[in-house]
């Protein structure tokens, strides 16, 4: 469960970070942080589409894909938490990948909307937190890649969608590198 901890640590950065750079942020609409109970079943390659235009992450990155990359038979996926910050105006949503009943992967999408923070400074504001970051080529308006504490691997990109700043991250465990994480956070930012 390290990576369901890491999307709650990850969203926590994320919140405190971006809330230092916005300005008037919009907190109508704002929901509970909980486990919206999803009317979706565990599946391979679908999820449903919802949500002020936004497609749900199980949409963007397809089961299949998780273990081509982890060379693991038999993924799923499955809706997780949603964590949504009203200070910052940052809803999350995240898609949780499993195999053989265990947890190998998490991708989350939060969109800020109504704050008006630019990719390059989420980006700035996660390197500055993750003293360990490098940067990633080619993915959205800017990428970095790190581990952690928790053991575990992540790879974060910021892009602006419908004029809407919006960070999607692939938290993984340690062993999964730069290179096995960034076509999987392509795919789901190219599908965004």
């Amino acid at each position: 469960m390290r990576i369901s901890r890491a999307i709650v640590l990850f969203a926590a950065v994320i919140a405190t970070l971006s809330a230092c750079s916005s300005g008037g942020e919009k907190t109508d609409n704002a929901a509970k942080p909980s486990s919206q109970a999803p009317s979706v079943a565990p599946s391979s390659s679908s999820a449903p589409t919802g949500g002020a235009g936004a497609k749900e992450p199980c949409a963007l990155l397809p089961a299949d894909a998780v273990g081509k990359a982890v060379s693991i038979q038999g993924v799923t996926s499955a809706p997780g938490p949603v964590q949504d910050n009203a200070a910052n105006g940052g809803k999350a949503k995240s898609c949780v990948y499993s195999a053989a009943g265990k947890q190998i992967g998490a991708l989350a999408v939060t969109r800020f909307e109504g704050n008006k923070i630019k990719p390059a400074e989420m980006v700035a504001a996660l390197k500055k937190a993750k003293q360990n970051a490098k940067d990633v080529a080619g993915v959205g308006e800017g990428a970095i890649y790190y581990t952690d504490e928790n053991k575990t691997a992540t790879l974060a990109a910021a892009e602006l969608v419908d004029n809407v700043p919006v960070l999607v991250n692939y938290t993984g465990p340690a062993k999964m590198t730069q290179d096995m994480m960034t076509p999987l956070v392509k795919t789901a930012v190219d599908a965004n």
